[in-house]
């Protein structure tokens, strides 16, 4: 039980603090910390909850991780729904404390996106369906292929969370114009509720695609990652 809790704190502080950094402190005036602020933010997220965290649920704070570790061989199937059902708990709660802080703003129009992924005329830099699923599936697949290379018993042990937290900091300064980064089902379900409308139209790609990427990352590690021929 004590594994469900911690994905459910991991995962509000990965939506409070990436998705907070994007509604409440990227475009501040003169000061606002901007696309690279954001990118750093959720990295920064996974970076500390690794470390907090990793040895008591090992930190997934995703349901395509969550996917893509069972694939790779490394998490029990048993665990998957209870896992994803307390990372969506986990993002939903940050939602709605984001929400909240946010509303306390006069002006605040959660229409406007609230951090929302979005594609077509909701994609912050106007890109299509087709280029969302693209960047979705890859770029969830290169995470995958990081955190089962980083957490590898072959691997440098204590390093994995940077690596990993740096991973998803690159992650978002190549896709935050495409689709506002997702990469994570739970992260996107988290603020879409409260937007509705459009964004909980649009969410099934956010769903869809990071699964596909993360199974294909793990089926990547496997092969390029198991014992030499």
């Amino acid at each position: 039980m004590k594994n469900y809790v911690a994905e459910s704190f991991g995962t509000f502080w990965l939506v409070l603090g990436g998705c907070g950094s994007a509604v409440l402190a990227a475009a501040f005036p003169q000061v606002g910390i901007g696309l690279l602020g954001v990118s750093l933010a959720f990295g920064l997220t996974v970076l500390t909850m690794a470390y907090a965290i990793g040895h008591i649920s090992g930190c997934h704070l995703n349901p395509a991780v969550s996917v893509g570790l069972w694939m790779g061989g490394r998490f029990p199937a048993r665990q998957l729904l209870p896992y994803i059902a307390s990372q969506v708990v986990g993002a939903v709660i940050a939602g709605g404390v984001l929400y909240l802080i946010a509303s306390g703003k006069a002006g605040f129009d959660v229409s406007a996106g609230f951090a929302s992924n979005g594609y077509g005329e909701h994609s912050p830099g106007g890109y299509s369906l087709l280029a969302a699923l693209i960047t979705e599936v890859v770029m969830t697949m290169m995470f995958l292929l990081v955190i089962l290379g980083a957490t590898d018993a072959r691997a440098p042990q204590g390093l994995a969370p940077i690596a990993i937290g740096l991973c998803l900091t690159l992650i978002h300064l190549i896709s935050i114009p495409v689709t506002n980064t997702s990469v994570n089902p739970a992260r996107s379900l988290g603020v879409a509720l409260y937007v509705g409308d459009w964004a909980l139209a649009q969410l099934w790609l956010f769903w869809v695609a990071p699964f596909i990427g993360a199974i294909l990352g793990a089926l990547a590690y496997r092969f390029i990652g198991g014992p030499a021929e």
